[in-house]
């Protein structure tokens, strides 16, 4: 097929070009036969679509998004069968500011990164936790290594550290732990959106933090490349809808600068710096 320069068009699989309907909505209903082959049994295409649905409508910001980068998002939660912004916390849909112009980042969350963990079908118990500053902790390296944590029955105080530990069915087992401090700084070098107040680390630090020691300490377990392959998707842009989310490239630009992500909070309001615009928080809720 030709265009007026003699040229031929390029075919793309960009959704919103193809179809263009006029909201996002529409974009989500247009796509149901997708979703439902994308969809691993534990999830239902209409339960995943009213998931969905419901996120957008409890947030503004998703809506103003780009719709491509709205379903990019949402289709990496579908073929990884994470529920996207529920109380679950297995996935979270992130307005994110990229290089001006407004998008979609998925993240994976805390419970959403063991879910994955005991799909593997080769850990038989994964955790992580938060020690308090009045907890019973020791913590030693080297060739007979020991981890015990006796929580304090009151009066824990505050977080210090963070630790994750799993154990393989053949009766291996790994542990990791790390520091407040090294948590922020680990989040303040990896995370393109750790400054911005849509973020989960600025609602649910404690959950965010469990998910980073959880990702270390899953580095040195006997798990499937698929399994790796899902994680590379944590925090991504991505706006080509194809059958292998996975493997479609991260379209976060490297170079953001932090101020483009970072709002003022006023009296419990959040401002946009650039235009004053009063923004809604977003609609996640806790962890239970």
């Amino acid at each position: 097929m030709a265009n007026i320069k003699g040229g031929l068009i390029n075919k793309t699989n960009n959704v919103a070009k193809q179809q263009q309907p006029k909201t996002i909505q529409s974009l989500i209903i247009s796509m149901e036969k997708q979703i439902a082959k994308a969809l691993p049994k534990v999830l239902t295409p209409e339960r995943f679509t009213r998931m969905v649905l419901t996120a957008l409508s409890k947030d503004n910001k998703l809506a103003s998004c780009t719709p491509n980068s709205f379903l990019g998002a949402m289709m990496q939660a579908a073929q990884l069968g994470l529920e996207p912004n529920t109380p679950l916390g297995q996935a979270y849909l992130i307005p994110f500011k990229n290089k001006g112009v407004l998008e979609v980042q998925f993240q994976i969350g805390y419970k959403g990164m063991i879910d994955l963990a005991y799909r593997s079908k080769e850990v038989t118990d994964i955790s992580a936790q938060c020690v308090y500053e009045n907890d019973e902790f020791e913590y030693e390296l080297g060739l007979s290594p020991v981890l015990k944590h006796k929580p304090a029955l009151s009066n824990r105080g505050e977080v210090i550290l963070y630790y994750a530990v799993f154990h393989t069915k053949s009766g291996g087992y790994g542990f990791e732990v790390m520091s407040k401090e090294d948590i922020i700084n680990h989040a303040k070098k990896t995370s393109q959106s750790f400054g911005s107040s849509y973020s989960p680390w600025n609602k649910y630090f404690d959950e965010m933090a469990k998910k980073t020691v959880l990702k270390r300490v899953l580095k040195y377990a006997p798990i499937a490349s698929d399994f790796a392959m899902a994680i590379n998707s944590d925090e991504t842009i991505k706006s080509n809808i194809s059958a292998n989310m996975v493997d479609e490239e991260d379209e976060t630009m490297v170079d953001i600068t932090p101020e483009e992500n970072e709002e003022i909070q006023e009296d419990e309001k959040v401002v946009d710096k650039e235009t004053g615009e009063i923004l809604q928080q977003p609609s996640l809720q806790p962890e239970n």
